[in-house]
C-alpha cells in the first residue's frame, strides 16, 4: 500500500506502508539457504577410498551426486561381501532410497554406463533406472573419442618419449570436443535423432580429417546411439531445475561423490600428467550448477600412504621392497586400468594443497591397516630443491621431478588394526600416527578406515 500526500512547496512525498517496509527488508537479508551439499573429494592422486566413505554417507542421503570426470573414475565398494565396481554411477546408488544424479559437468560414455549397470546388476543392484537422474546438459562421450585418446597416447610416446598415462576411456577427447564447441550432449540425443545424426556426422569427419588412420564405424555407433537415446530417454532431466529445487525444498541430504583427485585437477593437479576436469571443490559448482553458499562440509579422503597410477613427478615414491609391501599388502591395482599403482610414503605437503584448494572440514583416513606390518613410517613434511626449502608446492613439473623430501619418521604399531571399531581400540602409535597428521594439518581427522566393508570405518567424532 503506497500513501501520496503533498509537500509544502507542492511536490508529492510517497510514504510506504509497514507492509511494503517490512517486505523490502526481507527481500534484502541474507538468505541462509534451505539444504547444503556435503562433498567428499580425493585430496591426493585419487584412489584414496573414495567409494566407501561415500557409500557410509550414502546410507542416509536424500541425493548423490556425480558432478565430473566420467568412466575414468574406478569406485569400488564392498557391502556383505559382495564387491560393486562404479565407473559412472554415483556409488550411492546402491542406497535403495536415494536418487542417484549425473551432472552435468560428467562426460558419458553410454555404452560404458550401460554395460556397468548390467554388470552391477548381476550382483544384486536392483531397480537402478528408477532412481538415476542425468542432467540433459551432460556432454557424450563417442566411440571416436576413445580411438583419438589411444592414437594421442601413441603420438606422444613416438614424439617425447613419454604419455600422459591416460585411461584411454576418450574423457580428455570429450572434453575437448566440449571447449571447442563441437561436441553434444544428451539434450541434443533424447531430441530430433535426424538433427542431432548429421552433427555426429560432422563431429566424425572432423576427427577423420585430424586422424585420417582412424577406424569408424560411424553408421554402426549411430544404431547403437538410436537404441541407448530410448533407454536414456526416461532418466533425463533438466539438471539445474533438479538441483535448485532439492537444495531449496524441504530438508534433505545431498551427497556429492568427486571422481580422481586433487593432484589431478585440470588447474591444480600435476599438470600435465592430469585429468581433463576440475576435480577440487570449484567443480562441484560449475558441474552440478550449485550456487556456492550452498556448498556445506567438505571432507578430504587421504589414504595413510600415498599411490600413483601411470606417470608423472611423485616425490615419496618408494621403487624398492617398502614399494613393493604397500603395493602388495593395499592390493594396488587400478579400478579401471588394471595396471599396478606406484606406491610410496603419505606426502603431507601435497595434502596440504589440496586442503589450500579444497578448505577440508574433516579429513577420512584410509587403508591404515595397511601399515600394520612396519617397524618405521615416515611422512612427507618438507620439500626443497638444490638445498633450497620450498615454501609451497611446485607448478612446474619440472621441479616437482627433482625435489628432495624431509622425512618426519614415526615408530610403526607392528599388529593388526583390523578388528578395532573405536578409535580407543587402536594401538597407541596407530593413534600417534592420525594425531600427527591431524596436527600437520590442522585439520580433523573424522574417520579411518581399517579394512574393506562398511563396518571398519571407525567414526572419531
Amino acid at each position: 500500500i503506497i500513501t501520496k500526500a503533498v509537500s509544502l512547496n507542492g511536490e508529492p512525498v510517497v510514504k510506504r506502508s509497514r507492509e511494503s517496509v517490512a517486505h523490502e527488508s526481507s527481500l534484502r537479508a541474507p538468505k541462509e539457504p534451505q539444504n547444503k551439499v556435503t562433498v567428499v573429494l580425493g585430496a591426493q592422486w585419487g584412489d584414496e577410498g573414495k567409494g566407501k566413505v561415500v557409500d557410509l554417507l550414502a546410507l542416509d542421503a536424500d541425493i548423490v551426486c556425480r558432478c565430473q570426470g566420467g568412466n575414468n573414475a574406478g569406485h569400488t565398494v564392498v557391502v556383505d561381501s559382495v564387491e560393486y565396481d562404479f565407473h559412472l554411477l554415483p556409488s550411492g546408488v546402491l542406497n535403495k532410497n536415494a536418487v542417484s544424479f549425473i551432472g552435468n559437468g560428467v562426460v558419458i560414455h553410454l555404452p560404458g554406463l550401460f554395460e556397468e549397470a548390467q554388470k552391477n546388476l548381476q550382483k544384486g543392484l536392483q531397480g537402478w533406472e528408477t532412481r538415476l537422474k542425468i542432467s540433459d546438459r551432460a556432454h557424450l562421450v563417442f566411440n571416436f573419442h576413445q580411438a583419438v585418446d589411444g592414437i594421442q597416447e601413441q603420438q606422444r610416446q613416438q614424439q617425447e618419449g613419454k604419455n600422459l598415462g591416460t585411461t584411454k576411456k576418450g574423457i580428455g577427447p570429450a572434453y575437448s570436443s566440449k571447449a571447442a564447441r563441437n561436441g553434444l550432449r544428451v539434450c541434443d540425443l533424447v531430441s530430433d535423432f535426424k538433427v542431432f545424426e548429421g552433427k555426429f556426422r560432422m563431429l566424425a569427419e572432423h576427427f577423420l580429417t585430424m586422424y585420417p588412420n582412424l577406424k569408424l564405424d560411424v553408421d554402426g555407433e549411430l544404431e547403437q546411439l538410436k537404441g541407448y537415446a530410448e533407454r536414456l530417454r526416461p532418466l533425463v532431466t533438466d539438471g539445474v531445475y533438479f538441483m535448485h529445487k532439492a537444495l531449496n525444498g524441504p530438508n534433505k541430504k545431498i551427497l556429492v561423490e568427486g571422481a580422481n583427485a586433487a593432484l589431478l585437477d585440470i588447474d591444480f593437479g600435476t599438470y600435465p600428467f592430469v585429468t581433463s576436469s576440475n576435480c577440487t571443490v570449484g567443480g562441484v559448482c560449475t558441474g552440478l550448477g550449485v550456487p556456492p553458499s550452498y556448498v556445506g562440509r567438505v571432507y578430504g579422503v587421504v589414504k595413510a600412504y600415498t599411490t600413483r597410477v601411470g606417470v608423472g613427478a611423485f616425490p615419496t615414491e618408494q621403487d624398492d621392497e617398502t614399494g613393493e609391501l604397500l603395493q602388495c599388502r593395499g592390493r594396488e591395482v587400478g579400478v579401471t586400468t588394471g595396471r599396478k599403482r606406484r606406491c610410496g610414503w603419505l606426502d603431507l605437503i601435497l595434502v596440504r594443497y589440496a586442503h589450500m584448494v579444497n578448505g577440508f572440514s574433516a579429513i577420512a583416513l584410509t587403508k591404515l591397516d595397511i601399515l600394520d606390518t612396519l617397524s618405521d613410517i615416515k611422512v612427507g613434511v618438507a620439500y626443497s630443491v638444490d638445498g633450497k626449502p620450498l615454501p609451497s608446492f611446485p607448478a612446474n613439473m619440472d621441479v616437482l621431478t627433482r625435489v628432495s623430501v624431509e622425512y618426519e619418521t614415526l615408530p610403526g604399531w607392528c599388529c593388526s588394526t583390523e578388528s578395532a571399531r573405536r578409535f580407543e581400540e587402536l594401538p597407541p602409535r596407530a593413534q600417534q600416527y592420525i594425531r600427527f597428521i591431524e596436527n600437520f594439518l590442522q585439520v580433523p581427522v573424522k574417520w579411518v578406515g581399517v579394512g574393506k566393508s562398511r563396518e571398519s570405518m571407525i567414526k572419531l567424532f
